[in-house]
């Protein structure tokens, strides 16, 4: 401010003298005022810049997050057709088949389930189909009978006992019953021998 003044040249008057030194003050006042400012600017500057990069960030994080729940759900949704289309086959053993063939079923460009053969790629249901056909343990397994001799007859009624139904955790009045009809069949054995 006193450079300013001694700038001023001599012939000016006291109400322009008056004039140039308000002026100065004033704007000495206001570069005061806006060096005090700055800082507080760049803080919220650095502070927005923060919120932006934390804002980018979750962003980013939910964009992987939404891939991997595609990811995951196209995954249960093929695991779910392979599944459906063994248990429409006929396939017994399900989970054992599908742990097979899982990893060469995948998803074509239009979306539908294909597998690559030796043929070439083929649909799902032809896949599994021919997985099947050279796989026979996977079906149920086939009774073609014996001798021709038919299984005897198991007798009905109070008081008869079926093997397959004694189990843990019956009844004390199931496990008394079963305790007599083993005790009668054993007399009746070892009295008819």
């Amino acid at each position: 401010m006193s450079e300013a003044r001694r700038e001023q040249p001599e012939f000016l008057t006291g109400a322009e003298q008056v004039r140039n030194l308000i002026r100065e003050a004033l704007e000495e006042y206001f570069q005061k005022e806006a060096l005090k400012a700055e800082p507080a600017y760049k803080n919220e500057l650095a502070e927005e810049r923060k919120r932006r990069e934390q804002l980018e960030r979750r962003v980013n994080e939910l964009i992987e997050e939404n891939a991997r729940n595609r990811q995951r759900a196209e995954e249960a949704e093929r695991h779910a057709a392979i599944r459906a289309e063994l248990q429409r086959l006929g396939v017994t053993k399900v989970d054992l088949a599908f742990r097979i063939v899982k990893d060469d079923v995948r998803r074509a460009e239009d979306g539908q389930l294909v597998a690559t053969t030796e043929q070439g790629v083929v649909g799902l249901r032809e896949y599994l189909a021919k997985f099947v056909n050279e796989n026979p343990e996977f079906l149920p397994a086939r009774n073609l009978g014996g001798s021709g001799a038919t299984p005897p007859a198991r007798p009905s009624g109070p008081g008869v006992v079926d093997l397959d139904r004694i189990r843990p955790g019956m009844s004390p009045e199931e496990l008394e019953q079963v305790r007599r009809e083993i005790a009668r069949l054993a007399s009746q054995s070892l009295g008819g021998a």
